[in-house]
């Protein structure tokens, strides 16, 4: 599948969670989960670790400042409400699934074919003076940055200390939309179109 239309479909699903509410929202994040678990369990785990101290403000600011029946009757200045903890939940659980989505992108699609999917994305913006080239460019000089700074290989210092003339190669790869793709793209459009109509 084209890379570009994977990142349209993702950034679909993506905007699509944050409209799930009760048992839906709860089935997302069981399954994202279990996906992470299997599919990218490193990366899922790091990029979880990673947001816990959002997720703990968004249950401290929605379950203690929101308005509503206290949850414990003995202590209701000390107590978070119900439906703050239900809003807590439900913000909790959408960043929890996005977060999901995010390692299983990451680990599913290789840099080269993300900034090339980004470029396909962001051809279109050429009609507003985009310029997708250096987009992609900066988007893939960024990540073979920080996969170098990873891997212990270089520090930013030395980025800075660099010798002008050692210039690596960057290739940016560009796919072509199949048959496939085609069909994929028109039933998501017409969806799309359904859905707003």
């Amino acid at each position: 599948m084209h890379s570009g239309l994977i990142l349209l479909l993702w950034m679909a699903a993506v905007a699509s969670v944050q409209l799930a509410k009760g048992y839906l929202l709860a089935a997302l994040v069981g399954v994202s989960l279990c996906l992470v678990l299997a599919l990218a369990r490193t990366r899922g785990i790091r990029l979880i670790r990673r947001v816990r101290i959002l997720l703990l403000a968004i249950t401290v600011l929605f379950a203690w400042f929101t308005p509503g029946e206290a949850l414990f009757a003995g202590l209701p200045v000390l107590s978070p409400t119900r439906e703050g903890v239900m809003l807590a939940l439900e913000h909790g659980g959408r960043l929890i699934v996005v977060v999901c989505c995010v390692a299983l992108l990451l680990e599913m699609l290789p840099p080269d074919r993300l900034v090339s999917g980004l470029h396909a994305l962001c051809r279109p913006g050429a009609l507003f003076g985009l310029s997708a080239q250096r987009v992609a460019l900066r988007l893939l000089l960024v990540l073979r940055y920080v996969d170098d700074a990873r891997g212990g290989r270089h520090e930013w210092k030395q980025w800075l200390l660099a010798p002008d003339d050692v210039v690596d190669a960057v290739h940016l790869v560009r796919e072509r939309l199949g048959p496939l793709d085609v069909l994929i793209l028109a039933s998501f459009l017409v969806g799309v179109g359904w859905w707003m109509w």
